[in-house]
């Protein structure tokens, strides 16, 4: 079995005692951005298995985008990423 080059971790272990890699995270091609899909991304950010850069890079997202993800899950928990409750937790 051969592994592709890439520059950073394979995997990560989360606060939780899981493990995070690479195989974890959505495809690159995704346009249909569900909560978990969102929270995955964010998950891998926070604890390095992304970095900022290549995260938007991959995923087709602006840095606001990004943000806005990061500071819903911060401040509301992942909840606050589906699409029927942005309204509720979206600060005015």
């Amino acid at each position: 079995m051969y592994l592709k080059k890439i520059d950073g971790p394979r995997s990560v272990k989360l606060p939780d005692g899981t493990v995070m890699t690479r195989a974890d995270l959505p495809p690159a091609d995704t346009r249909r951005w569900v909560a978990s899909r969102k929270a995955c991304v964010v998950r891998a950010v926070a604890y390095g298995l992304l970095v900022r850069d290549e995260a938007k890079s991959m995923y087709g997202l602006s840095e606001d985008e990004l943000s806005e993800w990061e500071a819903a899950v911060r401040n509301h928990g992942e909840i606050a990423l589906k699409a029927t409750t942005v309204q509720k937790y979206r600060q005015l």
